[in-house]
């Protein structure tokens, strides 16, 4: 794939995080979820490539766009596989809160895991922990092995966890074990990322969350070195059959981050929210300010970009 449309997916984020950051903290997850979707549809047009959605925003008879397999892009360019997520954060964002995100990555064809919308149990942390952790492992094993990679006291790491009832047994494991811990409403994509950068605090991403968003998150660390590995759990037998629909039939199968996601990917990301990895959407006099991450796994870069958007030279998203 052509390095600059890394470069180019960037500006389909920023137009959803700029269309969504508009409601910002007024409470309806609706309003928010609608403009960023719709912004980002619409700045698709733009990108040379023949886009298929593969992890969108839900299935073509529950979604006007961005569905699973609708095509994206100008239709001349590389053909493309598209993981996205408009909204990340569809709470965080009508709340107010921390880390809502609007993500992309896009592969060559059958590179990223097919999943439907259920859940997968997930551990992921950044390179150092590549080899190290595994999910059938317990919590403090993983732990202390992640605390001896890294070369730092066990108490020293800091676990970020869904704060569900769900999670209750596994945050008692890890305060047991001595960690601390960050609680997150919802966003486990940012969550996955911060374990990347230091500064952020964040060392380990633990629990169950959307599966969807766990090979979104797994396209981000396979573009920086990180690890991450995934296991489905469907809630009902509803989502089980979805996934022997998909192929998906061993549901006790872990899948490595190289089987979640692989081959040359490109990802983007724009904070809407405030957040760990990157700034949220702030409004100046006549525009506002972004920030983004942009990252490609054949080189492994990372650029973080602040853009200055001038609404009186160009839409307003």
């Amino acid at each position: 794939m052509e390095r600059n449309l890394a470069m180019e997916l960037v500006r389909v984020t920023e137009a959803a995080a700029l269309a969504s950051a508009r409601c910002m903290g007024r409470g309806d997850e609706t309003a928010a979820d609608v403009a960023a979707i719709e912004a980002m549809r619409k700045a698709f047009d733009a990108i040379a490539i023949d886009g298929t959605v593969v992890i969108g925003e839900g299935p073509e008879d529950a979604m006007p766009m961005l569905f699973n397999g609708e095509k994206v892009g100008t239709g001349h360019g590389p053909a493309t596989d598209v993981a996205l997520d408009a909204l990340e954060g569809a709470a965080i964002c009508a709340a107010g809160g921390y880390n809502a995100l609007s993500v992309i990555a896009i592969a060559e064809h059958g590179t990223f895991l097919r999943v439907p919308d259920t859940y997968m149990e997930k551990i992921a942390c950044g390179p150092e922990g590549r080899g190290v952790i595994d999910l059938d492992r317990g919590p403090a094993a993983n732990l202390k092995a992640l605390a001896d990679a890294k070369g730092v006291y066990l108490e020293d790491l800091t676990v970020a966890i869904l704060d569900r009832p769900r999670h209750n047994a596994l945050m008692e494991e890890c305060r047991r074990a001595g960690a601390r811990i960050k609680l997150i409403g919802s966003g486990d994509v940012s969550a996955a990322l911060a374990t990347t950068k230091p500064d952020t605090g964040i060392d380990i991403l633990m629990g169950v969350g959307g599966a969807p968003q766990g090979v979104l998150a797994a396209a981000f660390l396979l573009s920086v070195g990180g690890e991450m590995q995934g296991r489905l759990k469907p809630r009902n037998e509803h989502e089980a059959g979805e996934c022997r629909q998909m192929g998906l039939f061993d549901l006790n199968r872990k899948y490595s981050l190289g089987e979640l996601a692989s081959g040359s990917v490109m990802c983007a990301a724009t904070g809407i929210t405030p957040g760990d990895y990157v700034h949220g959407v702030r409004y100046v006099k006549g525009g506002a300010l972004t920030n983004s991450v942009v990252m490609r796994s054949a080189t492994r870069t990372v650029r973080f970009i602040e853009a200055h958007h001038h609404f009186d030279r160009q839409p307003a998203y």
